[in-house]
Parts: C-alpha cells; sequence; structure tokens
C-alpha cells in the first residue's frame, strides 16, 4: 500500500553553494510506493494531500500542491503563479530515499539539483 510521506529537499552543491545550501529547498507531501518513487495513482486518489512549500532560512517562501502533469510529469504548482512553478527532472524514475539526488526545472530554464535529506511517514 501506498504511503502519504513528507519528503525535504535541500540544496545541493553548485556554482554559488559550494557546500550546498541546507537552508533552501522543498518540503513536498507526496505519496511513495514501497521502492521510495512517486505514486501517480495515489496521488489521483487524494490529490489534496499533495503539498509542497519552498523554503529559505527557515521561512517560507509559497506554498502550493504537488500535481503530475502531461506525459506523467511532476509539477511543484506554486500559488503565486507560473514564475515560481517547478517541474521534477525524471521525478517519475527517481527515488526519494535519503541522500539520493533530484533535479528541478524551472520555467526561466534554470535547473537546481537537491538532496533528499529527510522521508518521513506522514
Amino acid at each position: 500500500m501506498t504511503q502519504f510521506h513528507h519528503i525535504r529537499l535541500e540544496l545541493a552543491r553548485e556554482p554559488g553553494h559550494p557546500a550546498g545550501a541546507p537552508t533552501e529547498g522543498y518540503d513536498i507531501v507526496a505519496p511513495l510506493d514501497a521502492d521510495g518513487r512517486l505514486d501517480g495513482e495515489a496521488l489521483r486518489g487524494e490529490p489534496e494531500r499533495g503539498h509542497v512549500r519552498r523554503f529559505s532560512r527557515d521561512v517560507t517562501i509559497s506554498k502550493g500542491q504537488l500535481r503530475q502533469g502531461p506525459g506523467g510529469r511532476w509539477i511543484l504548482d506554486m500559488e503565486e503563479g507560473v514564475a515560481d512553478d517547478a517541474t521534477g527532472f525524471r521525478f517519475g524514475e527517481e527515488r526519494f530515499v535519503v541522500g539520493e539526488y533530484v533535479s528541478l526545472s524551472l520555467p526561466s530554464g534554470e535547473q537546481h539539483t537537491y538532496v533528499v535529506a529527510r522521508v518521513v511517514e506522514v
């Protein structure tokens, strides 16, 4: 059975952040299967449970919903408009387990890599 989890993504090493930035990232509530992969069917069954929070220095920058879009793409649909939205790069194939890395693409074309820092069942 698929369970919903709180997933914390923290900015990984990149230019401008050579040590990463654990104070920059996303908190996501999403359904994960037994292998730690996002479960689109479970989210479609309970779409209101898929939440996203973007944070910086422990302050909430924006909130939104986790959605699965066309072609199975995973979208972090932030309330404040398209400029804040992010699309998971190959999120459907990634495993959300502590220590793994995932990437998000912004509408501007920027891409950032995040480390999965925490995964806790909710």
